[in-house]
């Protein structure tokens, strides 16, 4: 638990879909690090990414706190378990769900499986921290995909953010997203006091994902 995390959010991008998902969890499994490297892949691809990548960690995008039953086009936890997930986002800036979601899913959940829930800013990463996921990632939603990372154009939001959530409940661990794109933005991230960082485009959009994964662990 005291590795960096380093979350890459596959969303829906071309390159990170049915088979370019499974090529690139393949790259991140090969990675040589002391970080914790984790997919977040799209529900239909996490069987063949797990089975593509069996020694990569793999979460799943979303989830719905739903019973088995009459829950069209909802995700119910315990397939994705089944199917291999490790952890969920929740919340996130492109997803957003309200706090009886995020405490539904909370409680759904078995002890283990890691729940990282998504702020645009202190308040709420403050009212997510008070329902105990493992994670509070705070992504200011107008930098997400851009080329400016949080940890230089808003530094104090992240530092702002590890207090407000340490104040709330010194259990939960704070991770940074939005623009990171760099080894240098990784460690200003932990600097700040984040314990990792969520990403995406520096990865999935990268015409080698490898050498940027590299790049990103590369002062850890």
């Amino acid at each position: 638990m005291n590795k960096p995390l380093i979350i890459v959010n596959f969303k829906t991008y071309q390159r990170a879909q049915g088979h370019s998902a499974e090529v690139l969890a393949r790259a991140m499994g090969s990675v040589q690090t002391d970080a914790r490297l984790v997919a977040a892949v799209s529900a239909l691809d996490l069987s063949s990414v797990v089975d593509a990548a069996p020694n990569l960690e793999v979460w799943c995008q979303h989830l719905d706190p739903i019973s088995f039953g009459s829950n069209t086009g909802w995700i119910h936890p315990e397939t994705a378990i089944a199917r291999g997930a490790k952890g969920t986002l929740i919340n996130h800036a492109e997803h957003k769900v309200s706090l009886e979601h995020v405490a539904m899913l909370l409680d759904q959940v078995p002890e283990g499986f890691e729940v990282c829930a998504c702020a645009a800013g202190m308040e709420e990463a403050r009212a997510l921290a008070a329902l105990v996921p493992d994670y509070v990632a705070v992504e200011p939603p107008e930098l997400i995909g851009g080329d400016i990372s949080v940890t230089s154009a808003d530094p104090g939001v992240v530092s702002g953010t590890v207090s407000a959530v340490v104040q709330t409940n010194d259990q939960v661990q704070v991770l940074c997203g939005a623009g990171i794109k760099s080894g240098k933005d990784v460690t200003t991230a932990m600097s700040l006091g984040a314990k990792g960082v969520l990403l995406a485009s520096g990865v999935t959009k990268s015409p080698n994902p490898s050498e940027s994964l590299s790049e990103l662990v590369s002062l850890l």
